[in-house]
């Protein structure tokens, strides 16, 4: 054990008469070997580095605090931490800031620079994005870990109604939480294609009935599932809405509000058809009711409930504001010079089908947009010209934008399977470090392993879980031991 004043360390300035300017050191990490001057560290004195200079006057003590092994003779320190990380903080004192290399996960290098005593707003922002990145990440698995647990989880203290309301939450919103569960998922599936089939057939003229005013109405037997697909969608909402831990929440969520649409126009025009012909004419009546009913293809969104890939597509669009603006941009300004351009190039003829800029926004439109209805072309040399131009310029409008939304969709799938995947290995870590905890806690197999002289499995997993400086502190419950998480492996 080194102690102050030991003959051996003679090297050490007790005294501190050594100037820290012209102080040299050797620093040892991980196997790499560093060579520092003390005006270089001094400009950040709160580093560690910093003080390795400073604490040479201080005695073994406090050199000791501050590293893992010290080499007197050779005035070297050593540290048993990650060399490549080193090699990016140390570049704070030649050049103010830090890089991260690729390659280095974002949770451990920020690890590294608190054990280093080095302030994050030396990292460069294009590092700080990813180390960002990655906290949401495990944010978010640690977020999926723990609902799934709260799921398993039952609190005896908690009142029948609450137990009630959980199993009833779990069963509608969880298909994965019970077979049952999947079954209830896949009917209301089938609801949905059900009652949006029903609406579309029920507009077929060969398959409706015609009432005693003469006027065509749908078939009863349609109109009856209609009724039962409604009856099913609502008590579905009802029980939602009652068993929701946060019932304001859960009435402004998108998809709620979707599925308030989907339902609402068929009692609000059963409402209008019983008691409106009271207050209004039968005419008023019928056109509201079939307005009302153009509001039951909201029903159709009701499939993203149910479907991750429309989920995905739905967040894809969302990250890609910036791509589409620039698309719509692209075109609006190719619409208004083209157009402008055909309806000048068309006046010469006498049979012109451009009669004004604002029509001729609609030719285009299509032109660009490669439909080409063929309601309205150029007849002149010059206007074929332009809508050739106009045509080619409208592909290359609409493909430059499309490759980043394409990856923005590309990159959330793998990172919602990633995410899902890595939850699944958690709760696995965890059951299997129960499993562990328990078989140690037995007095009966500790006495069989120690009359068989074997290693106690509890003490062993133990030091293989012990924390380190790579613990990170997402599930604060579950302190016993580090999982994927916690070392961002």
């Amino acid at each position: 054990v080194k102690m102050a004043g030991d003959s051996r360390f003679p090297d050490v300035d007790t005294d501190g008469s050594e100037k820290n300017e012209e102080t040299e050191i050797v620093v040892n990490v991980g196997g790499v070997r560093q060579v520092f001057y003390g005006d270089n560290l001094n400009q950040y004195p709160e580093t560690r580095l910093a003080e390795l200079i400073n604490c040479l006057s201080g005695g073994y003590d406090s050199i000791f605090s501050l590293c893992d092994d010290y080499d007197p003779g050779k005035r070297e320190f050593y540290f048993d931490r990650d060399p490549d990380a080193f090699k990016c903080i140390i570049d704070v004192y030649y050049f103010g800031e830090i890089h991260m290399k690729k390659g280095i996960c974002p949770i451990c290098f920020k690890n590294e620079m608190e054990f280093w005593k080095v302030d994050l707003k030396f990292l460069d922002d294009c590092c700080k994005t990813h180390l960002s990145e990655k906290k949401e990440e495990l944010e978010e698995i640690a977020r999926r870990v723990q609902l799934i647990l709260d799921d398993l989880g039952i609190d005896a203290s908690e009142s029948r109604w609450k137990r009630c309301q959980k199993y009833i939450w779990k069963f509608l919103e969880k298909p994965e939480s019970s077979y049952p569960a999947r079954v209830i998922a896949v009917l209301s599936f089938l609801f949905i294609l059900i009652s949006s089939i029903v609406m579309c057939v029920g507009t077929i003229p060969d398959l409706q009935v015609v009432d005693a005013e003469g006027n065509r109405m749908e078939h009863p037997t349609l109109d009856s599932i209609e009724t039962a697909c409604i009856g099913w969608f609502t008590i579905e909402y009802v029980l939602r809405l009652i068993s929701s831990p946060n019932k304001l929440h859960f009435a402004l969520s998108f998809m709620n509000i979707v599925d308030v649409l989907a339902i609402l126009p068929f009692y609000v025009s059963l409402t209008l058809t019983h008691l409106g012909a009271k207050l209004m004419e039968l005419s008023n009546v019928q056109q509201a009711v079939q307005a009302l009913r153009i509001m039951r293809i909201a029903r159709i969104f009701k499939l993203a409930r149910h479907s991750s890939g429309l989920q995905t597509l739905t967040y894809a669009l969302k990250r890609s504001f910036k791509e589409l603006g620039l698309l719509l941009m692209y075109l609006a300004v190719g619409i208004f010079v083209f157009s402008a351009l055909g309806y000048t190039m068309e006046q010469s003829h006498p049979e012109t089908l451009f009669k004004s800029i604002p029509q001729s926004f609609w030719w285009a439109i299509i032109t660009m947009t490669t439909v080409g209805y063929g309601d309205i072309y150029p007849k002149t040399t010059l206007g074929k010209l332009n809508a050739a131009i106009s045509f080619l310029c409208g592909v290359i409008a609409i493909a430059l934008p499309i490759h980043p939304i394409i990856n923005n969709f590309v990159r959330y799938y793998n990172k919602q399977r990633v995410l899902e995947t890595a939850a699944k290995h958690e709760l696995e870590l965890m059951e299997l470090n129960s499993a562990e905890g328990k078989a140690a806690n037995s007095k009966s197999e500790l006495e069989i392993l120690a009359r068989e002289g074997k290693e106690d499995p509890f003490h062993s997993s133990r030091l293989k879980v012990s924390h380190s400086d790579t613990f990170i502190h997402l599930l604060s419950e579950e302190k016993h031991y580090r999982t994927r998480l916690q070392s961002c492996k």
